[in-house]
């Protein structure tokens, strides 16, 4: 992608912000006594009201639990759950709703390959390759089955603007690499990374791959054929769904070789004590009651996407990315950590000679949210070499205004700690 000029800019098209902003009953909140500016969507995304009123109504009208009544109710509620199967699919574009898995998250999505696919086959002298730019829950699972197999986990590096070296990670996909992994879109540099290339690198050597689109999906339309992974994972609290909610897609034959990682109800054809007889993909991996009423609120969330467009979507918060980002350019001591030259309305930075927790606190007094810390990404905080940054993450519901609010807050927290 292009870097837009800054007349660029600097002119947004039509985008009926405010009629979305109307959507979303807690974006007219106060804090401490200020409007609420909220920057924190990369952490979770607000919820429009057609989500909040799906499960409201889901548990006034129709909660029973799924796939174990014959009665109205029962019906109801499995059809409901089973629905937002279907979006998900559709949403991802997956060839079929049976390789979708209904979890509650992305940590969860990635445990599952981790347990299912991966541990059974790992030995010694075996490797997982990831990045350093990765969340936590795409480097933890893969240590964890590493250490309990004799295999090992290695990270291909980023250069200083944030962008991963792709000829570096080519070359690390060595013979012995059982997994490779990449995050579709950095949580903490915003960074955009070219998953079709890593993938056709991938199926060159026979390597399946697994991307982590939990930062991707609320951004830019997810499709995973053409994206030719072999595992995407998707988490419903950032997408303005419910928490708890979230997906794997995999590809039909590594779900019908994967064991299940969880044993209990729901995931059985039958069961004795000579043996149990497991369900067909996707539900023998979904044991146990699950998030219905999430689910349905997950349902009601796509539609919202649906309603707005993602092409409208994209181009509004690339504006606002742009916008904020020439806007803190101004701050003096300013430094923004990782500028690459595609990205996701994400910017992390520092401010010389303040701290970061320091100044997140002081900008919720003035009713500005934004996320201080190591971001779940302490391999990425080491590269960098600084113990935190301060996160703005944007999304289609937030101003021009909001950032103008934010960059006068800024400016005057910079003045009480400097």
């Amino acid at each position: 992608m292009s870097k837009m000029t800054s007349s660029q800019a600097s002119t947004p098209t039509v985008f009926d912000v405010q009629r979305i902003r109307a959507d979303f009953p807690l974006l007219a909140r106060r804090v401490h006594d200020k409007p609420l500016v909220y920057f924190d969507n990369a952490n979770t995304s607000q919820k429009p009201l057609s989500v909040i009123e799906a499960v409201d109504n889901h548990y006034r009208e129709h909660n029973a639990n799924v796939a174990r009544a014959v009665h109205q109710l029962g019906e109801e509620a499995t059809a409901a759950y089973e629905s937002a199967r279907d979006r998900l699919a559709r949403f991802l574009n997956a060839p079929s709703r049976n390789e979708v898995i209904l979890t509650t998250g992305t940590t969860q999505s990635i445990n599952l390959v981790a347990y299912s696919y991966a541990l059974p086959q790992l030995k010694p002298g075996d490797s997982i390759l990831t990045t350093v730019m990765e969340h936590h829950a795409n480097i933890v699972p893969w240590q964890l089955v590493a250490a309990r197999s004799g295999a090992t986990v290695k990270a291909a590096p980023i250069d200083q603007r944030g962008e991963l070296i792709v000829e570096k990670y080519v070359e690390l996909l060595t013979p012995e690499v059982k997994l490779a992994c990449v995050t579709h879109v950095s949580n903490v540099l915003g960074t955009v990374n070219p998953v079709r290339e890593i993938a056709r690198e991938c199926r060159k050597r026979g390597i399946p791959l697994l991307v982590d689109g939990s930062q991707a999906a609320p951004h830019r339309p997810v499709d995973v054929q053409a994206l030719g992974c072999d595992f995407y994972a998707v988490t419903g609290h950032k997408m303005l769904g419910p928490t708890g909610t979230g997906a794997l897609w995999a590809k039909r034959e590594h779900l019908e070789a994967m064991p299940p990682f969880f044993g209990g109800g729901e995931m059985i054809r039958e069961v004795r004590f000579s043996g149990t007889t497991f369900a067909a993909p996707p539900h023998k991996f979904e044991a146990g009651t699950p998030n219905i009423a999430g689910f349905v609120g997950l349902s009601a969330a796509i539609d919202y996407y649906a309603s707005v467009g993602f092409e409208a979507i994209h181009a509004w918060e690339q504006q606002l990315l742009h916008y904020a980002t020439e806007r803190l350019r101004e701050v003096p001591g300013l430094r923004i950590i990782g500028e690459a030259a595609e990205k996701e309305p994400v910017i992390s930075f520092l401010l010389e000679g303040a701290q970061a927790t320091d100044l997140a606190t002081l900008l919720d007094l003035q009713g500005v949210a934004v996320r201080s810390g190591h971001h779940c990404a302490h391999p990425l905080m080491q590269f960098y070499g600084v113990p935190a940054t301060l996160r703005v993450s944007l999304a289609f519901y937030n101003t021009r205004e909001e950032i103008d609010a934010f960059v006068v807050a800024l400016l005057k927290v910079r003045k009480l700690l400097l």
